[in-house]
């Protein structure tokens, strides 16, 4: 039998500038993360790590971060063995190159497709060189040896998986194709499982820690345990990730329905380590506005938040708009926007930046 930590996607050193200050605590948790990793492989004795590309965002890294990264897996309690991504492949002056993978006498990582033996079991990395391929990255792989287990260690694209960037695209039989008692994939920030529903031999770990909204299931490392050769992989997950992205999508309609958004994000634990994002569409009235202050206030108490109220609009049949604007020029423009020949979301959208326009002057 072997046991093994399966993990991949770390993108150490993201820019993360969208979500501004928060930038630094999220990167700085992506250590902290990768240091959970390394308990995790201690906790639950396991005999290496697997890290399935894409350690760092790029090869453009600092390489204090590089340096840290090798320092963390150094101290692992077994081997890790490594492959480079599409976001850091092999190519000169890549942050492999760099010394202090030498000082980390516990790390491998690949260069070649070439089988690396273990006891009772064969590794197939396929590191990759490039960003960018329309190649199979695992089609080298003929596992051979009936008396070992045999494990496929890459990077790319499994046909069916939701993955934006896509390239080095890999069959979903490639285990089986192949001869491998498991593959473990990097590249997709979920989780996910591929193969039958009883023998599952191919998996995405996800990222270690949380990298945007829309993500499932990220933040976790998988502990893999394989009971002899032919045998079906047992598959844990256990959660590295510190900090969550929730995102909260609704289209609303009444006060009712805005007062439901806030008290969703009332309910919300953790408010320190979450970034939130609520995204609003619909319709709303004038007196709807104190919620949307109360939505905007509730957000505010979070690591990072932004509320998205754009693709609200006016009430069509709701003439208070106009009504509450103040007799004068803007009560003319109000009319004149309601008697518009554009679009009707066009007429509704004038409408509503007018009138917060309005309360953002008399606040």
């Amino acid at each position: 039998m072997v046991r093994f930590v399966h993990t991949a996607d770390w993108q150490i050193g993201m820019k993360l500038a969208k979500i501004g200050d928060a930038g630094k605590r999220v990167r700085e948790e992506r250590f902290s993360a990768a240091r959970r990793v390394i308990d995790a492989a201690s906790a639950h004795g396991a005999e290496f790590i697997l890290v399935a590309g894409d350690l760092f965002e790029d090869n453009a890294v600092d390489r204090a971060q590089v340096r840290t990264v090798a320092d963390i897996l150094g101290k692992a309690p077994c081997p890790v063995f490594i492959i480079p991504g599409n976001h850091d492949p092999l190519v000169p002056g890549a942050v492999w190159e760099d010394r202090s993978w030498k000082a980390a006498g516990n790390v491998v990582v690949f260069g070649e497709n070439t089988p690396y033996e273990l006891p009772g079991a064969t590794l197939h990395p396929c590191p990759l060189r490039g960003k960018q391929s329309d190649a199979d990255p695992t089609s080298w792989i003929r596992a051979e040896g009936g008396d070992r287990i045999h494990i496929g260690l890459a990077h790319g694209s499994v046909e069916g998986a939701p993955i934006g960037e896509w390239d080095h695209p890999i069959p979903r039989d490639a285990a089986s194709r192949s001869g491998l008692d498991y593959l473990a994939l990097g590249h997709w920030h979920s989780l996910g499982l591929f193969g039958t529903k009883d023998a599952p031999r191919t998996a995405y770990s996800g990222t270690h820690e949380p990298t945007s909204f829309g993500e499932r299931d990220s933040g976790n490392v998988l502990i893999v345990d394989i009971e002899a050769p032919g045998c079906a992989p047992v598959i844990t997950p256990v959660r590295t990730g510190g900090i969550s992205w929730v995102s909260i999508e609704e289209q609303v309609d009444s006060r009712d329905a805005l007062e439901s958004v806030r008290e969703r994000i009332d309910k919300l634990r953790n408010p320190e380590r979450t970034l939130l994002r609520v995204r609003l569409s619909g319709l709303m009235r004038p007196d709807d506005r104190d919620a949307m202050e109360e939505i905007a206030l509730a957000a505010a108490s979070f690591l990072w938040s932004e509320v998205d109220e754009s693709g609200l609009a006016p009430s069509p049949e709701d003439d208070s708009w106009i009504g509450n604007l103040p007799a004068g020029l803007l009560r003319e423009v109000g009319k004149r926007l309601g008697r518009t020949q554009e679009a009707p979301e066009i007429r509704t959208k004038a409408l509503l930046e007018l009138y917060t326009l309005l309360s953002e002057v008399k606040a």
